[in-house]
């Protein structure tokens, strides 16, 4: 993965906003998209030199105050500023503050989180851990995933499904942006100095080549809410709203749930409304 990953990131937001954004004119013979560094230091107070050396990786320790003038002046949402501030605190400490890298991931599930799910039924819901490995879902994520083959594999995981199961690309319309979270949620969620997701990263190189390799180096936020359309193969066109929530061990619990109508109909046919076991994957 990228040494820079804070510098490519600020460079991606300033190249993503207008000057319209921003209440500046356009001007003539612009040669960069988006905002200039000049009049991003404009707005922001910072010397056009000191973001030529953040953007280039040359100063990796930004004050908060300057990362609170960029991210307002970049009009970054909330995600991005977590993001953002992830970036920082991994160049601080070298990768390893934002995780315990050194720490194998969480495979075991804790009683209260087990109750949680259990709780869930019967709307599908799914327990991952930093390495997008699945620990545990629901009966109602059952029926939603295992006729997708999402659950096949011994040790189901959601990147490489993405990325290495042809009938990933089936299953979801928008692949592009499902590749696209999927690994931003390996390099944000672990960190950048993480053994075991530099591992998964080496394999999906390997098993899928140029749609993985260039998402390492490509800036992304992972979202914690938003709508999936789902190709279902036998619940037909799915629009599904999920929540992410961010649970203690560097886990993940993940809700499904119908965005409209034809699918919350859809959804219950294929669940049923009736709770079912939780299923866990090593128990």
């Amino acid at each position: 993965m990228s040494d820079n990953e804070l510098g490519v990131f600020l460079r991606s937001r300033r190249e993503a906003i207008s000057p319209a954004d921003v209440g500046l004119p356009a001007g003539f013979r612009r040669r960069t998209p988006g905002l200039r560094r000049a009049e991003l230091a404009t707005i922001t107070g910072i010397s056009v030199e000191y973001l030529a050396r953040l953007e280039q990786g040359r100063d990796r320790r930004p004050s908060p105050q300057v990362l609170g003038a960029l991210a307002d002046a970049l009009r970054m949402s909330t995600d991005e500023r977590f993001h953002l501030r992830l970036l920082a605190k991994a160049v601080e400490g070298g990768g390893l503050s934002v995780c315990p890298s050194a720490q194998p991931p969480v495979v075991s599930i804790r009683p209260t989180v087990r109750a949680l799910l259990d709780r869930l039924e019967p709307a599908p819901a799914v327990l991952i851990n930093r390495m997008t490995q699945v620990l545990a879902y629901t009966t109602g994520f059952e029926r939603l995933a295992r006729p997708a083959g999402l659950l096949d594999a011994a040790e189901p995981s959601f990147a490489r499904f993405v990325f290495t199961d042809p009938r990933a690309r089936g299953l979801y319309p928008d692949w592009n942006a499902v590749a696209t979270q999927q690994v931003a949620i390996l390099k944000c969620a672990a960190g950048l100095a993480d053994p075991h997701v530099a591992a998964l990263a080496d394999e999906l190189t390997v098993m899928a080549g140029g749609p993985f390799v260039e998402r390492l180096t490509t800036p992304g936020v992972p979202e914690r809410a938003g709508v999936q359309l789902w190709a279902h193969p036998e619940a037909g066109e799915l629009h599904l709203a999920y929540e992410a929530l961010e649970l203690a061990d560097d886990l993940r619990l993940i809700a499904y749930l119908p965005a409209d109508e034809a699918s919350s109909a859809a959804l219950d046919r294929l669940t049923g409304r009736h709770p079912g076991t939780l299923r866990v994957v090593n128990g």
